[in-house]
């Protein structure tokens, strides 16, 4: 179920997400530092579980907890070394991806805020 007047609403939707998520793993798929963190041939799951992630949480349907559970986003990572470095190459393809969008500004403000924090929360490995 869709929440009402959400984020994921005033976005665009299921095809904003899309479009986000497949350009940031673009650029995943070239960075000889974020590559290898990605065990899988192919992006193609990755790319599914983070746009069905960012969804959720933007208010959009609830498949994600429904296939995978509780996010739990510390967690699934902790098996990956991710220093300022990783996270500077993540928040880097995903600020291209964002800007990509051409959302308008507070929308765009909202979600670039919350992926910076997210991505800092995801560091596990002092400098």
């Amino acid at each position: 179920m869709v929440t009402e007047g959400s984020f994921y609403e005033a976005v665009g939707g299921e095809e904003t997400f899309r479009r986000l998520v497949h350009r940031f793993y673009e650029g995943v798929a070239e960075d000889p530092l974020l590559r290898p963190l990605y065990p899988e041939e192919d992006l193609a799951a990755a790319e599914d579980r983070l746009r069905g992630f960012l969804i959720q949480y933007w208010g959009g349907p609830r498949t994600y907890s429904e296939q995978r559970g509780h996010p739990r986003l510390r967690m699934r990572h902790v098996p990956f070394v991710i220093g300022e470095a990783e996270r500077d190459a993540w928040l880097k393809h995903m600020h291209d991806a964002v800007q990509d969008l051409s959302l308008p500004e507070e929308l765009e403000n909202r979600l670039w805020d919350y992926l910076v924090m997210a991505a800092q929360s995801l560091v596990n490995s002092p400098a």
